[in-house]
């Protein structure tokens, strides 16, 4: 029997005016940990829709061998018979079911026609110690975190009999202690013999855990290295990833900021559903123009709250305290009026805030901006094409046309789409909530380069970010939160991530 329990030769995988797969090659043994890594739009996720019977055979070229039997599925469930379960990076579960329901959702048996409920709350158990996750199994899924979702996706991929995982950007919502938990949960998993294929843009993870890494550009599978054996670095799959080395990931730029441009005092936000509870209390901070300004802290600390509450009240049953820009009080009762005002915002959530999905390039681009483009409510399509063309090729936004469908591009390039909605909207204030979450190194150093424009030019950026490498290479001070206060401030010179994490846990 092969010592492979994955083989992929040849395959080709083409949509409407784009090749996303060419002649792609790829073996993973068993029980090992395989990384895939590129840039958005390489191919990854692509390449495992087609391994997992998202694509049916017949919609690709080329042979995939699992077990050392030809595959022929025509959906998910065919390959999750056979022992393959793929957890995308958007999770897949029914918010309003219990964790249990969740688990087994799909593959109940029953007696008569009746499901023993009991039966599955206990076996339950058993899935969520494995993964760690320690919730009563009756707990409805859209009361947990996000960290917490992931683990009750790997629960049901386990309790699917599961012999090779595949795991696409699992850490890419997580914060750093809840990533760690994760890694060290898949290399149990190898312990046990389960093989793992795990697609990810955080290459120190990838070092950390991997056995190999396969590295794909443009659609090709370009190189295979044993960690260890190579001797592999990050520097060799970034160059390996773009086709060029990159020698400064976080681009420099000369930092002078001037005087302040907006003041928020002791502001505090109420639960929208349990209004008696403050989300974020009591916080005061300033921005200055031309400055760059991070918020970090531990997942739940109320950052993105802050930040939404602030940008026409997006959060809350209702927000106390002061808003002031440019010296002058702001009462924002509307994403509009903040718009208007000069606020732009970049949800963490691009997919389910930032873009309509079922719209092209070009009507995502403008829709924020449709009365610079419009005259007595008659739009002008010559200049919405020609405004959406400018930051297709501004942003090097990689789509056929501005017309295609923004479901249909890479994560790192819908990104740019939601980036460019922002700029043509021409914000003095840039609020932009994990700016590069879930998007390759190449795409992560255009999206810095667009912010370092926007210092340029004059603007203000305020950015969360859970990765602290990145605060603290892209910001001028950083202020630290945690349980929806602000625990400190650092400055440029004396942030380390040793003392943004001392804040953030102990003050």
């Amino acid at each position: 029997m092969s010592e492979y329990i994955l083989e992929i030769k040849n395959l080709t995988k083409e949509f409407p005016g784009v090749r996303a797969l060419e002649d792609v090659s790829l073996k993973v043994k068993k029980g090992e940990i395989h990384s895939l890594c590129g840039e958005n739009g390489a191919g990854k996720s692509t390449l495992m829709s087609c391994i997992s019977g998202v694509y049916p055979k017949g919609d690709y070229q080329g042979k995939v061998f699992f077990k050392g039997r030809e595959t022929a599925y025509h959906s998910v469930k065919d390959s999750e018979r056979e022992g393959l379960a793929i957890i995308h990076q958007e999770l897949a579960l029914s918010p309003y079911l219990s964790i249990y329901e969740n688990i087994f959702l799909g593959h109940m048996e029953t007696s008569f026609g009746i499901i023993n409920w009991n039966k599955y709350i206990k076996e339950s158990k058993k899935y969520l110690n494995t993964v760690g996750l320690h919730e009563p199994p009756e707990t409805i899924v859209s009361k947990l975190g996000v960290g917490k979702q992931q683990l009750v996706e790997i629960a049901r991929a386990l309790s699917k009999k599961t012999e090779l995982l595949i795991l696409d950007e699992p850490t890419s919502s997580l914060n750093d202690d809840e990533s760690e938990k994760l890694l060290d949960l898949i290399l149990e998993f190898k312990r046990q013999g389960i093989t793992s294929v795990m697609i990810s843009h955080k290459l120190n993870e990838v070092l950390k855990v991997a056995d190999t890494v396969t590295i794909l550009r443009d659609g090709r599978s370009i190189s295979t290295y044993d960690v260890k054996a190579d001797n592999l670095t990050e520097e060799k799959i970034i160059k390996d990833m773009v086709g060029r080395d990159l020698t400064h990931r976080f681009p420099e730029r000369k930092s002078s900021p001037t005087e302040t441009v907006m003041e928020v005092k002791n502001w505090t936000v109420y639960h929208p559903d349990y209004h008696d509870i403050k989300v974020v209390d009591d916080v005061s901070f300033y921005l200055r123009k031309g400055e760059i300004l991070a918020f970090c802290g531990p997942m739940g600390a109320g950052r993105t709250e802050l930040m939404m509450s602030i940008f026409g009240r997006s959060y809350g049953f209702r927000s106390e305290g002061e808003l002031r820009i440019n010296g002058k009080t702001c009462t924002f009762n509307s994403a509009r009026v903040a718009i208007n005002s000069g606020l732009g915002y970049i949800s963490e959530d691009r997919k389910g805030l930032g873009l309509v999905l079922i719209q092209d390039v070009k009507t995502n681009i403008t829709h924020a901006s449709l009365g610079k483009l419009s005259r007595l409510g008659i739009m002008n399509s010559q200049k919405e094409i020609k405004e959406a063309e400018r930051y297709r090729k501004e942003l090097n936004i990689r789509t056929p046309s501005v017309n295609q469908l923004v479901r249909n591009l890479s994560g790192g390039n819908q990104q740019k789409v939601v980036v460019s909605k922002s700029l043509l909207a021409n914000p003095d204030i840039f609020i932009v909530d994990e700016p590069t979450r879930g998007i390759d190194v190449g795409a992560k150093t255009e999206i810095y380069g667009i912010l370092n424009n926007m210092i340029a030019a004059g603007k203000s950026v305020i950015m969360v970010s859970s990765e602290l490498p990145e605060a603290l290479g892209m910001a001028d001070r950083i202020y630290v939160m945690n349980e929806g206060k602000i625990k400190g401030v650092l400055g440029k010179e004396e942030a380390t991530q040793e003392k943004i994490m001392h804040l953030a846990l102990v003050g």
